[in-house]
């Protein structure tokens, strides 16, 4: 897909219309007894609670307006306040174990706090069995992708990752055109993004800064400590949030962790991946408190079946690869895009390469189901309908521990180490298996009090 606005740049509304995800193979599964198993019974509206309203969760919010919103959690209530008068009888909560635990008549939970806090929301409300939907990148770290989708297997909940694109008409045609065989096997795979330049709504979050020294005081709306959660303590600054956290590493997930579920999953369904053989990466000067400002970060891939090996490379801070040759002149690649190359051609987004190739090529016939949308999936899954496209054990838990395996290899201790080999990539035993002391980026430490 080519995620661009009129500037070439990507957009909120770009995801939440334009493609990037659904389950493993599109096929449809069996739904589980109405009403039973924790399902809603479908003639019944769910009541949803929100746990940090202020920014993306308040979009979210907006596409499940069909049911109940009942609950309303965030630690900033100046941020908070357009979505606190949006629906008025929701009750109010900073601390959203106190709501999940006072409020008994929640059935789900949508979770849009700074990567940092995904876990904890997601893991506490399954563990209670309410149903999740989790804002991407899922977690902040490999580990905590795996203990949640298993932790959402375990408890029979319905779960979806915010990676709206997969729901969309372009990652389904993307499929059925390689299936097809429109490019021949594909061996290569180039995603980038011009991120961190810009962020959501246009909004720039910085990367390879240094931590701000200045201490201002703390908000009167909003709870810092509650903010901080299970990372390390430090003061206070606007340097943080909104949307800044993103750069930081106690907080976010980088360039790579906000984009990459997106732009990852057309691909792993396209092409049928799972976890990697190894991963590598470089990058502009990093430190340890911010990503880097551009990186490059090259996945390897096994075989599956009769699909050939597939090299998968990553680029963000405005770096993309070479142009291709194939490339009519005047025809731009974007600042943020696809390209797929296959033994017979190449496809840019979701078209081959020269347009006279697209032309030519007999469009394939639609055989992948068709969604009801991304968060109506969701909602369908909880009332005991199939799974969602990009639900937790079958799917998003996998794609977000590839997906974050990268920030792993962007470690400042990692780069000497990553002039001299690739790191050896153990998915189903979650280990890197040639260099020890990088299997402690896969997980952090947290916070006296924190725990999954």
């Amino acid at each position: 897909m080519k995620y661009k606005s009129k500037d070439n740049r990507i957009s909120r509304r770009k995801f939440m219309s334009g493609a990037v995800i659904a389950t493993t193979t599109f096929s449809v599964l069996p739904g589980h007894v109405l009403g039973q198993n924790g399902a809603t019974p479908p003639s019944r509206k769910l009541n949803i609670a929100g746990i940090g309203v202020g920014g993306q969760g308040a979009g979210d919010l907006n596409n499940l307006m069909s049911e109940n919103i009942v609950a309303l959690c965030d630690v900033d209530w100046s941020r908070a306040a357009g979505t606190f008068k949006k629906f008025p009888n929701a009750k109010k909560y900073k601390d959203f174990r106190k709501m999940l635990e006072e409020q008994k008549d929640i059935d789900a939970v949508v979770v849009a706090t700074p990567d940092h806090m995904h876990a904890f929301a997601s893991m506490m409300a399954i563990k209670m069995g309410k149903h999740v939907y989790c804002e991407k990148p899922l977690t902040h770290s490999v580990w905590e992708a795996r203990q949640i989708a298993t932790a959402a297997r375990e408890h029979k909940v319905a779960t979806q990752m915010g990676n709206q694109g997969q729901a969309s008409e372009e990652t389904r045609r993307l499929c059925e055109y390689v299936w097809a065989g429109a490019i021949g096997p594909v061996r290569e795979a180039h995603i980038w993004t011009d991120r961190p330049s810009r962020g959501l709504f246009d909004e720039y979050w910085p990367q390879g800064v240094p931590r701000p020294t200045d201490t201002p005081p703390v908000p009167e709306t909003l709870d810092w400590d509650l903010w901080i959660g299970p990372a390390p303590l430090r003061p206070y600054n606007p340097a943080y949030l909104p949307v800044k956290w993103r750069g930081w590493w106690d907080f976010g997930t980088g360039a790579l962790g906000d984009i990459g579920c997106h732009t990852f999953d057309p691909v792993f369904r396209a092409l049928k991946l799972g976890h990697p053989l190894s991963v590598s990466a470089c990058s502009s000067r990093v430190n340890e408190e911010t990503y880097p400002l551009a990186s490059i970060v090259h996945y390897r891939f096994p075989a599956r079946g009769d699909l050939p090996p597939v090299e998968l490379t990553w680029y963000d801070g405005g770096l993309r690869p070479p142009r291709p040759p194939e490339l009519e002149d005047g025809r731009e690649m974007g600042t943020n895009g696809r390209l797929l190359v296959g033994d017979n051609g190449k496809i840019l987004d979701n078209r081959l390469i020269p347009e006279k190739k697209h032309q030519e090529f007999p469009p394939p016939p639609k055989t992948i189901p068709r969604s009801v949308g991304h968060h109506k999936e969701w909602i369908e899954a909880c009332k005991g309908g199939k799974p969602a496209g990009s639900n937790f054990p079958d799917w998003a838990g996998t794609l977000a521990e590839v997906v974050l395996l990268g920030n792993v290899a962007l470690r400042v201790k990692m780069r000497e180490h990553l002039t001299k080999m690739r790191l050896n990539w153990d998915g189903p035993n979650l280990k890197i298996t040639n260099l020890e002391e990088a299997n402690k980026y896969l997980r952090r430490e947290y916070r006296q009090g924190w725990s999954l």
